[in-house]
């Protein structure tokens, strides 16, 4: 599966926020669920429109973002 099948960014919704798509749900709000300690089973149970693919989709969407992400070091200034 790709996340592109399940996540979409349309400036209409949540001002472009990556969203689940036919949802209101962002990939951002899923992902906090999961850090708060909720379940898979707590957030299908509470949002009973979304389905296992979801979560995994925004799983790998925020996958994605990190492997993409660049870091420049600044120089350390000594003291």
């Amino acid at each position: 599966m790709n996340w592109n099948d399940r996540i979409v960014l349309n400036p209409d919704i949540l001002l472009g926020k990556p969203v689940i798509k036919g949802s209101r749900l962002a990939v951002e709000f899923i992902i906090d669920l999961l850090a708060q300690g909720w379940s898979e089973e707590d957030i299908l149970r509470n949002y009973p429109g979304l389905a296992h693919e979801d979560i995994i989709a925004c799983l790998e969407y925020a996958s994605a973002l990190l492997r993409a992400e660049r870091i420049f070091p600044l120089p350390s200034i000594a003291a």
